[in-house]
């Protein structure tokens, strides 16, 4: 496939952070991976591990990590952003200076800015300048654990500009890992930000011990409520019916690795946001606070979206978990 994109920096050291990086050097690109912590980019260039976010995998030797975004930057030709949604901004405004003027900047992050209720590739137009069709993201049924364990999977790599998200599809193309790109940039996003808030709500369901039929109504009436919200903000249904709506939805609502479902199951079993927190080694889960923003973008569009609007009840609202359940499902009846 080869080096169609020169060298590529990896800004963030997380589990799915690395297992890009990992795609992409298995893929033949030269890669820097950019750590907040030391200790971390020491272990990946000393032991060419990371354990913490990857236990269990060894990272090929090409990535080189570091603490110095602007070694990460220097002379990348596409930078891929992999820290979390609501902080994207705040490290835009200290990277910005170091990227390059035609560099294919790629948003990782699943998320709606809260406040201006911006989608992340929004975010990066507005923190650095840089013109839409520079900007691309990554998103789909992308469990960064299964991956870096090489098992197959699928993602799309989504950007208006066809040759951009060609050559982003070629240096993530290896044989584990299949991209698909897409022109629709918003469908994307809308899918990957809005999933976690419905597997927020079937670790709910599961932590208070309900099963199969539970999970599979919410990710139903889930995908209902993302498909809504898609199309009022201009979203192609076809997007949401494809890997980065249904697929992500069904695999980080159904999944163990997912840190969203994970978070719910603990809420759902008693947990406060506090001892959840705690008990996922102090990471919060992106729908906690994503909830918020969506269900404000929801009411800017004049959208419904139940399950969404229970959720945020649960995580900031105080409404116990029994009652959230009963309207996760408990709705009038009325037709489909």
């Amino acid at each position: 496939m080869g080096n169609s994109l020169g060298t590529a920096a990896v800004m963030g050291s997380g589990a799915w952070g690395t297992a890009l990086a990992k795609v992409l050097a298995d893929a033949g690109t030269d890669v820097r991976l950019w750590s907040r912590r030391r200790e971390i980019a020491e272990e990946v260039n000393g032991a060419h591990t990371n354990i913490g976010y990857l236990p269990g995998i060894a990272l090929p030797s090409p990535i080189r990590a570091t603490v110095d975004p602007a070694e990460a930057l220097n002379g990348a030709g596409t930078v891929l952003f992999g820290v979390p949604a609501q902080s994207l901004r705040g490290n835009l405004e200290h990277w910005k200076d170091h990227l390059g003027d035609g560099a294919t900047l790629v948003s990782l992050a699943k998320g709606i800015e809260l406040g201006t209720l911006m989608r992340m590739s929004e975010v990066i137009v507005a923190a650095t300048g840089a013109d839409a069709g520079r900007v691309a993201v990554v998103s789909g049924p992308n469990l960064a654990a299964e991956i870096a364990a090489e098992q197959p999977a699928a993602t799309v790599v989504a950007c208006p500009d066809e040759g951009r998200a060609v050559a982003l599809q070629c240096a993530l193309s290896t044989s584990y890992l299949r991209p698909y790109t897409n022109a629709d940039v918003v469908g994307t996003e809308i899918g990957g930000a809005c999933k976690n808030v419905i597997a927020l709500a079937c670790g709910m369901a599961a932590g208070v011990g309900l099963g199969e039929n539970t999970a599979a109504a919410i990710i139903t009436r889930g995908l209902a409520e993302i498909m809504r919200l898609g199309t009022a903000v201009g979203a192609t249904p076809a997007t949401l019916a494809g890997l980065a709506g249904v697929g992500d939805l069904v695999a980080t609502c159904t999944s163990s690795h997912s840190r969203n479902r994970s978070f719910g199951v603990r809420l759902g079993r008693g947990d406060t946001l506090e001892a959840a927190q705690r008990a996922t080694d102090g990471h919060v889960a992106e729908g906690v606070s994503s909830c918020s923003s969506i269900l404000a973008l929801a009411a800017r569009h004049g959208v419904e979206m139940p399950l969404t609007e229970a959720v945020y009840r649960v995580c900031h609202k105080g409404l116990s978990i029994g009652e959230a359940v009963a309207l996760l499902l408990g709705r009038s009846t009325k037709p489909e």
